[in-house]
């Protein structure tokens, strides 16, 4: 059996086995992202820019990239979650921007079209993605209601096969940029109350009644290439481009909400292979003192952090593509979608920061890869869920489970939950919980349960036949920072901030030398 897919220039068709045709399309990418990046513009080049140049967008997209999860029945590729991470992963290598601007465009658009969507429209839209460069966004973000997304106010109301649509969005990567968005909204009844559910909706920007009009664009820090703004919406949609839940529109959201999350992985692992390279590449040509910078313990140090998050985000990937392949329902896994997404976006930030110190003075030029790694990374803690939140949500999802279980010690609960990792903690972890915690310590403990769980990962993959060495190191890493973050978890800190704090603040009078000149 043959796998058939078409370049968006129309002119080249390839033909391939179906256990090499990922593999094909992948090297066929990679070829167009160094056209793109190394012959015609350097990365370098788009510091500071808003937006790809046109040719360099052109080059990009000739290249299919959204085909990676359009079902072969629709003329894509329909590979796996597996094989769509491994995609991200390669895209994040060569640039973090280009890998979430297609994350972006698959995660959140056309995985869910290919869910959700209707029949009768999903033929017609994939044709624009593979055939006419079309890309698609999510608009959820309100500026009143941004991490409380249930109590969106945006709503519709629904007449003559139409659905109307009304209300504001911003911080929708895209923005601008897209043909195609996913609208969420909650209905208005006839009394004007909204209901608690949550209805998801294609608009077609192209067409007349759907055009959003972005009241901004948003001069974003970092990721310049991606526009961002806000948005009014006053759009009529057909009823075919109406997603359809399974079950609740809340569960349809959480499922694509998870499974974006899951994702993160690839994008975590691509971005901390490159910055691991680049860092040893630094390290083994920089000399200090006529030593290379290489031969320091500190430096080591640094190094051998690095390599650790790369191993953790490797287990990352092998996970996901299990958790949350394309034909599972994943709006349940919020306490595994939840730990890949902050460990993974917190040790993006880490390593480029470590990066930056290692290549020191240079990493403050605009154009350079270190600096410009910490500001694209950033965001990531903050996006889909910031990671204070999440990490509080980790916490309550395992103490509701251990209520369940009517279990108090943390490592018995870790023998049924994470036993891969527990047996080498029990000396850490042999504790009882105390339930009632205030929201500092349920943020601290969601983070020390996400590395127990990362830990966990990690074995897994050594099992799976992953490099025991990398394996190994990544376990030692895993174990200190575990041991550090328990060492604050049980420190009984309450302080809050003083709000007058002007009055009797002012140091300057109280030195010895004060009143001498």
């Amino acid at each position: 059996m043959s796998s058939i897919y078409v370049l968006s220039d129309n002119k080249s068709i390839a033909t391939v086995e179906d256990p090499q045709s990922f593999i094909q399309f992948l090297k066929e990418f990679q070829e167009c992202m160094r056209r793109a990046f190394n012959e015609n513009f350097q990365i370098k080049d788009f510091a500071g820019k808003r937006g790809y140049p046109p040719q360099v967008l052109r080059e990009l997209m000739s290249g299919t990239p959204m085909a990676v999860c359009i079902p072969r029945e629709y003329g894509g590729i329909g590979s796996s979650m597996e094989e769509s991470i491994h995609f991200e992963s390669s895209t994040a290598y060569e640039s973090l921007t280009l890998s979430l601007m297609l994350g972006i465009n698959t995660a959140l658009f056309i995985q869910p079209v290919v869910r959700y969507g209707q029949e009768a429209v999903k033929q017609r839209i994939f044709n624009q993605f593979l055939n006419h460069q079309a890309m698609g966004g999510l608009m959820i973000t309100e500026p009143d209601y941004g991490s409380d997304a249930l109590n969106m106010q945006a709503s519709f109301t629904e007449s003559d096969h139409f659905y109307h649509v009304l209300g504001q969005k911003h911080w929708a990567g895209l923005t601008g940029q897209a043909d195609f968005w996913l609208l969420t909204a909650r209905k208005r009844t006839p009394a004007g109350d909204l209901m608690r559910d949550i209805d998801i909706f294609i608009c077609e920007e192209k067409v007349p009644g759907q055009n959003i009009d972005v009241e901004e664009y948003f001069e974003n820090l970092g990721l310049y290439q991606i526009r961002y703004g806000r948005n009014n919406i006053d759009v009529f949609i057909p009823s075919e481009q109406r997603l359809i839940p399974k079950s609740t529109g809340i569960k349809m959201l959480l499922d694509l909400l998870h499974r974006s999350r899951f994702q993160f992985a690839g994008m975590g692992h691509g971005f901390i292979r490159r910055i691991l390279d680049e860092a040893i590449n630094h390290t083994k040509t920089r000399k200090v003192s006529n030593h290379k910078l290489f031969e320091y313990d500190q430096v080591q140090q640094r190094l051998s952090r690095l390599q650790s998050n790369f191993t953790v985000l490797s287990a990352f990937c092998l996970k996901s593509g299990e958790f949350a392949d394309f034909g599972y329902d994943v709006s349940g896994m919020g306490l595994e979608a939840n730990v890949i997404k902050t460990v993974s976006s917190d040790y993006m930030q880490e390593s480029a920061q470590s990066l930056l110190q290692l290549v020191g003075a240079r990493g403050y030029k605009q154009n350079d890869f270190a600096g410009q790694a910490i500001v694209d990374s950033r965001p990531f803690q903050i996006f889909e869920g910031s990671n204070d939140i999440l990490y509080h949500q980790i916490a309550e999802s395992v103490m509701k489970m251990m209520r369940v279980l009517k279990e108090k010690s943390l490592f018995e609960f870790l023998k049924g939950y994470a036993a891969r990792a527990a047996g080498r903690l029990q000396d850490l972890v042999s504790f009882d919980l105390n339930f009632d915690l205030p929201q500092r310590k349920l943020v601290e403990l969601g983070t020390l349960l996400s590395r127990i769980i990362s830990m966990d990962h990690v074995v897994y993959l050594g099992e799976k036949g992953y490099r025991k060495d990398l394996i190994e190191n990544a376990i030692e890493v895993l174990k200190q920072d575990i041991s550090t973050i328990l060492k604050t978890f049980t420190f009984n800190n309450q302080v809050k901030v003083v709000v007058d704090y002007q009055e009797g603040s002012q140091w300057f009078g109280l030195g010895k030398n004060s009143g001498t000149v």
